[in-house]
């Protein structure tokens, strides 16, 4: 069985390198895009393969998270896919509009990596 394909999507580069660090140190295999745009572009051209996780973070240039994911949950390859938000927001307002536009789960930065595996595999498996 080959490692689970995991999609970071998140403009802060230390956050994708932890991230990806973390994940990657349990055998993930992790794709990185700097915003959403660029993470639904990504998205969209591996729906043949899709991916089987996508982390991503709220805030972000050209394309926010929401927007991102709403568009990648019209996919029919993505329509059930675990989506994570990373976010510093935790308020309950912005979770309930998350939830409500395909997001699976919410992490709140800054994490501890054994809670980012944790989360990640919990989706996952």
């Amino acid at each position: 069985m080959s490692a689970p394909r995991i999609l970071i999507v998140e403009d802060s580069t230390m956050v994708r390198i932890t991230v990806k660090r973390t994940l990657s140190k349990v055998d993930f295999q992790v794709d990185e895009a700097k915003d959403g745009q660029i993470g639904l572009d990504m998205a969209i051209a591996s729906a043949e393969q899709p991916y089987d996780l996508i982390l991503t973070d709220l805030n972000m240039p050209n394309m926010d998270g929401l927007t991102m994911i709403k568009h990648i949950r019209e996919q029919d390859a993505y329509r059930d896919t675990p989506i994570v938000m990373l976010t510093t927001e935790s308020g309950e307002d912005k979770k309930t509009v998350g939830h409500e536009s395909g997001v699976s789960t919410w992490l709140v930065k800054p994490f501890e990596p054994d809670a980012l595996i944790g989360v990640v595999g919990g989706m996952l498996f």
